[in-house]
């Protein structure tokens, strides 16, 4: 007896922007259980234009708000209007997926998710970055035990800001943004959905500049006045022990950054930028090799190559990848959104998981101001991992 069917869940896009892009391109041809039926946007001409790229239709927002036939809106506008299109979408009765950050304050996150309990509707929001297949990959090595018990976690985001390619930087300076709020959803999101919730966070933040000078066009030469914190060095403890460094700053020329490290009790393990959805795993037991004689190591004496006892140094070693989604997969978020919203599972990049973040980083930016530790009154479950394939 064959299975019913299940029709694609209707999706329109709010937000005709750069990354709505990648977001039509993977929803459009990629995902079987979404059916992108229109864009709207503020600029008609970019709806139209989007529109007219991936042949679906161009709508004014308040057209595709009242849109009975669209069951789920993706809202891609800039994160100070996340709350209000978020809002007027579950309204309407529409699940929503919000870019990063949820939206700009705890209480609208919380006010957002509540309205959507009401009203019986999914709230969903991105980074989907962890569900790529290296932070899968490095989701079952934790869960299989591949470094004992979570202990430790180093994580980094370095760079020196976007004046100089992004053509109007200026919000990145603004309350609101900054690196935490810009790149912390990434760290923040793949650190909870291998780790679990947050427990309380300590920091210190500063500016490094005053002032930017754009360097990009259109708007070479404008000068940025800072209004919020460009580097932010916070610790992190979760619910489950472990404690996390986190360090994010626009500040720094140049690093060895975007790295991701957890130490566990019995093992270590290296993960890739978290804005990506590939790149190396690496995993160092060093159990393993204190297993292996290696009499005949180059650089030994004599004396050295005579002891029976003597063992291999550990070492860091890549691990094959057990997951798919290695490309740009953004919009895989959407689809698992759309797949709790069929047969109504929880999601994983759910709201629940996007407000606790949000919590996180705003905690982040008080405990400096308050010179003080911050508990997080936020929880939330560890979302499930991916199948692996």
């Amino acid at each position: 007896m064959n299975p019913t069917p299940v029709s694609p869940v209707t999706v329109g896009i709010v937000g005709a922007g750069f990354i709505s892009d990648i977001y039509l391109a993977n929803l459009t041809t990629r995902f079987d259980n979404v059916r992108v039926v229109a864009v709207a946007d503020l600029s008609v001409e970019r709806a139209e234009a989007r529109a007219a790229k991936y042949g679906i239709a161009a709508m004014t927002v308040d057209d595709l708000f009242a849109d009975l036939g669209i069951e789920l809106v993706v809202n891609l506008t800039v994160p100070a209007a996340h709350a209000d299109v978020a809002m007027r979408a579950v309204a309407a009765g529409k699940s929503v997926y919000n870019e990063k950050p949820l939206t700009a304050t705890r209480e609208q996150g919380q006010a957002l998710l509540a309205l959507a309990r009401d009203n019986g509707v999914f709230v969903g929001g991105a980074p989907d970055t962890f569900l790529g297949g290296a932070l899968q990959t490095a989701r079952k090595l934790i869960d299989d035990g591949a470094v004992g018990r979570p202990i430790a976690v180093n994580a980094i985001m370095y760079t020196h800001g976007h004046e100089s390619w992004h053509p109007d930087p200026g919000f990145y300076y603004q309350p609101g943004a900054g690196p935490m709020f810009d790149m912390g959803p990434y760290y923040v999101t793949a650190l909870v959905s291998l780790l679990g919730p947050i427990v309380r966070v300590v920091s210190s933040t500063g500016v490094g500049f005053a002032e930017r000078i754009i360097s990009s066009e259109p708007k070479f030469g404008e000068t940025i006045h800072v209004n919020t914190p460009t580097h932010i060095a916070a610790t992190l403890d979760f619910a489950n022990g472990a404690i996390a460094t986190l360090t994010t700053s626009f500040d720094v020329y140049d690093t060895v950054h975007s790295r991701l490290t957890i130490h566990g009790a019995e093992g270590s393990l290296q993960l890739p930028d978290p804005n990506t959805f590939g790149g190396t795993v690496s995993l160092l037991q060093p159990a393993a090799f204190l297993s292996r004689r290696d009499p005949l190591s180059v650089g030994r004496t004599p004396d050295d190559r005579a002891d029976p006892n003597r063992v291999a140094a550990p070492r860091w070693e890549d691990v094959p990848l057990t997951h798919g989604y290695t490309d740009n997969s953004r919009g895989i978020g959407v689809a698992d959104l759309a797949r709790a919203i069929r047969d109504g599972s929880p999601a994983r990049a759910s709201g629940e998981l996007a407000c606790h973040v949000l919590d996180v980083m705003h905690a982040t930016l008080e405990s400096s101001d308050q010179n003080r530790h911050i508990a997080i009154a936020s929880t939330v479950d560890r979302p499930d991992g991916m199948p692996a394939s």
